[in-house]
């Protein structure tokens, strides 16, 4: 199985995970099998570029998503393409992979999924400022 980790730089399994997969500097992508290690740079509209990041991730191989949090739409663009999503990832590519592996992270549901990517532009929210992503029960209502 591919599985893709959205990421901080171009350092491999030993990179940081990306706080914000849309944004991520890179996806590593890592086999599960072989263990081999694959860096893309993230050339997609959050970046200047073109497409979308579900779309990069699925045309590179990835079967698999592992990240610390998205957003509802980014969820249904997943499925679409069918790639399963995982959240709550943090560490290293290498944590990342280990956390998916032994089922610490949850799937990611429209129900779990970064709420204030969704209020974004009603609130006037942007991202950089440190925070953290998951369950955000104020955006609820």
């Amino acid at each position: 199985m591919r599985i893709c980790v959205p990421t901080m730089g171009l350092s491999g399994a030993h990179d940081l995970v990306s706080e914000h997969f849309g944004r991520a500097a890179s996806y590593t992508f890592v086999d599960s099998e072989s263990g081999a290690v694959q860096v893309v740079p993230n050339d997609t509209l959050h970046m200047g570029g073109a497409g979308y990041p579900p779309d990069l991730i699925r045309a590179h191989g990835g079967e698999v998503m592992v990240c610390g949090g998205l957003g509802r739409r980014a969820v249904a663009m997943f499925e679409e393409r069918g790639v399963m999503v995982y959240i709550g990832a943090r560490g290293t590519v290498r944590d990342a992979v280990a956390q998916w592996r032994a089922g610490q992270l949850e799937a990611a549901t429209d129900e779990n999924a970064c709420r204030q990517h969704a209020f974004r532009e009603e609130e006037g929210h942007e991202h950089g400022h440190g925070h953290q992503h998951g369950h955000h029960p104020e955006h609820d209502s």
